[in-house]
């Protein structure tokens, strides 16, 4: 940040025009999707109208931020500033979009007015490209040299403005303040200040990406009539749906992820309309490897460019995809199942969809890929239930599956969910489509027959793979470890003894180490269990007793369902499930959702006993009662809690310094409760 000032060229004084007239431009395509979330010191504005799509995040506080991150090219501006001794306040204004061509090059955005109360502001970095790029930043303060935006700086205006490192269109950015200053301080850096100390600035602020817009849903494409009225889950995934892509959330995933589409696109589906759910599952399809693996995350626009020269490969922006994830690779066949199968809305155009083809692979060829390498991975468990011959996270990675941090599966190497609940579900979901003739035009009949002795490994995996992950623990260690860990963490520990009752508890660890041994931490990958299995009751009430018990001896606290409990790990492992770990002991929304659908779908089941169903509408009854205390912030990806007085309370997820990470205010597979219904 310490370019000379240099007098702004004739260009960018015609920028400037352009943008005060765009400003005045709106798009023929009805009044202007906008909608604001306000989560403990985050401001967040989000803005669609025709190509322009942004979010605005404010950050106040004793570390303000402003930035813009834009689904198109999932690319983005930021602005961080030093920590500042008092706290400042930003207030924003109004949002407008607008649109500029510039010697033939055309730049989508925002402008927006804000106040800041506080400062003065001195500038740590500006940072302009990929999402990818910014996200890293707020990490850990580095981006890539080359990516660096020159300074054009007058007295009250700081404007940054670059191509695309492949020279395509780029990403522009500017601050201006009416009422106050930039100015150098001693040692060179930014420093903006009032001209009268004690008003608040008056802010101006333009943020513009040259990446290739998405194309949103139009109002009556997304939702039928029976989806929830919820307006902000509604405002959410009108940001995150497109015809291209479904978003995974905003702001730090602005683009295509397999695992969450997949989610989404099955708790939504009774509710999307078919275009939506068949452009959400096309792009999928379009993203499977040679292999028929699940593609987890995509690098595009400039962080694509950035792959491929590390790679030695020039500029090219051809996308590149992450498929290091194992979770995915068996959700696509139950997913599909759900649609193509069983929804008669679905059903009615099968055969259509999978004769469509993009890039020349028809849709049925890329299915039958990702069948075939399911398949192939079942045999060795089948025929020999050891666990070495699970499925085992990718080798050199620390997670694979969605809980996708370091220390998500305690250093587990085989994960549950993927083990025990996906491959039975995948196995059985492929069966169907074997019998169905829907890949008769597109499987030999070898392939077929491979198929079909795949699908008969249904029940050997999910009976001895379950089994593999077992813990048991007496009576009396499980009452001494919560007493123990509830002193530790500062919560009463009484609601939680008195549910444990007499016997012994039993849970699924969460994954199992490189040696076979359960890593004993209780979690809530069971919903999965009951949103796409066949439990028998047995099964079904030890898994609703040990889940929804208070925490901490189960996951449910007044602030929502914890997707992780270490009380009855050593303390070491509890230490990496903090509240301020990224899937420690906190909620995530989705999740919440998963239990409730999966539960609703259990107790509609005529072959469970009157008992049973009931005690799973007890179970009901207290998931919910859960849910609801946290509707303030029902659209984030993830908050945690603090506990006083005998009372849970939210936390936003980034809000405290310890924190891992930062929430995201808008997350594709929390909007799912506009289909899941409350009893």
């Amino acid at each position: 940040m310490k370019a000379a000032t240099r007098r702004a060229p004739w260009h960018w004084l015609l920028l400037a025009v352009l943008l005060s007239l765009a400003a005045q431009t709106a798009f023929a395509t009805g009044a202007p999707l906008q909608f604001r979330i306000s989560e403990g010191r985050i401001e967040n504005a989000f803005y669609q109208d025709g190509p322009i799509a942004a979010h605005l995040l404010l950050s106040s506080g004793d570390t303000p931020r402003a930035l813009v991150a834009f689904p198109a090219g999932n690319s983005g501006v930021g602005l961080w500033f030093d920590e500042v001794a008092a706290p400042v306040q930003w207030t924003l204004g109004e949002v407008k979009g607008m649109r500029v061509v510039e010697h033939g090059r055309t730049l989508n955005g925002i402008v927006a007015k804000a106040s800041l109360a506080g400062g003065p502001l001195r500038l740590h970095a500006a940072v302009l490209g990929s999402v990818r790029v910014l996200r890293n930043y707020q990490l850990d303060h580095a981006f890539p040299p080359e990516t660096a935006a020159p300074l054009q700086l007058s007295a009250r205006s700081a404007s940054w403005k670059r191509a695309r490192l492949d020279g395509a269109p780029g990403y522009a950015l500017t601050l201006a303040v009416e009422n106050g200053r930039f100015r150098r301080a001693g040692d060179g850096t930014l420093v903006l200040q009032h001209d009268r100390a004690g008003n608040p600035l008056r802010i101006r602020l333009t943020a513009l990406t040259g990446e290739t817009p998405l194309t949103p849903f139009a109002q009556g494409e997304l939702l039928d009539d029976r989806a929830g009225a919820d307006e902000r889950s509604r405002n959410a995934l009108r940001f995150l749906a497109y015809r291209e892509k479904f978003l995974a959330g905003s702001w730090r995933f602005d683009t295509y992820f397999g695992r969450d589409t997949l989610m989404s696109l099955r708790l939504l589906m009774p509710v999307l309309r078919p275009v939506a759910v068949d452009a959400g599952l096309a792009s999928v399809l379009a993203r499977l490897s040679p292999a028929g693996e699940v593609a987890h995350e995509e690098d595009i626009g400039e962080f694509a460019v950035l792959d491929h020269r590390r790679a030695g490969e020039g500029d090219s922006a051809a996308p590149t995809y992450d498929y290091a994830m194992i979770d995915g690779n068996y959700m696509l066949a139950p997913v599909a199942q759900a649609w193509l199968l069983d929804d008669a809305r679905g059903r009615e155009g099968a055969a259509r969809f999978l004769a469509a083809d993009a890039d020349g692979v028809r849709r049925g060829d890329a299915l039958l890929r990702n069948f075939l390498f399911v398949a192939q991975r079942s045999a060795a468990f089948a025929a020999d239930p050891v666990y070495p011959n699970l499925i085992a996270l990718k080798p050199g990675r620390d997670a694979g599956q969605w809980r996708d941090s370091n220390d998500g599966l305690g250093g587990g190497r085989y994960p549950y969910d993927v083990n025990a609940v996906w491959m039975p579900a995948a196995l059985r979901a492929i069966s169907r489509f074997a019998d169905s003739g829907l890949l008769d035009a597109y499987a030999t009949p070898a392939q077929l027959q491979a198929l079909r002795d795949a699908a008969t490994h249904a029940d050997a995996w999910e009976r001895n793979a379950a089994a593999l992950f077992a813990v048991k623990l007496p009576h009396d260690r499980a009452v001494a470890q919560v007493r123990d860990y509830a002193a530790r963490i500062g919560v009463d520990a009484g609601p939680a003894l008195a549910s444990l009752g007499d016997g012994a508890l039993e849970f699924p660890a969460i994954a199992l180490d490189a040696e076979g041994r359960p890593v004993p931490v209780l979690h809530s990958d069971d919903g999965f269990a009951l949103l796409f299995g066949h439990p028998d009751a047995a099964v079904l009430a030890r898994s609703a007793d040990s889940s929804l018990r208070p925490f901490p001896a189960g996951l449910l606290t007044g602030v929502g369902l914890l997707v992780a409990n270490p009380a009855y790990a050593d303390a070491g492992l509890q230490a990496r499930f903090g509240s301020n770990a990224y899937h420690g002991t906190v909620v995530w929304a989705w999740q919440q959702a998963v239990w409730a659908a999966g539960l609703q779908r259990q107790i509609a089941r005529d072959d469970l006993p009157e008992a049973t169903r009931a005690h799973l509408r007890e179970a009901q009854a207290r998931l919910w009662q859960a849910i609801r205390a946290a509707n303030q912030v029902r659209t984030s990806e993830l908050w945690s809690w603090s506990y006083a007085d005998g009372h849970y309370r939210i936390a936003p997820f980034g809000a405290s310094a310890a924190d891992a990470d930062e929430s995201n205010a808008a997350q594709l597979w929390s909007t799912v409760y506009l289909s899941v219904e409350q009893p």
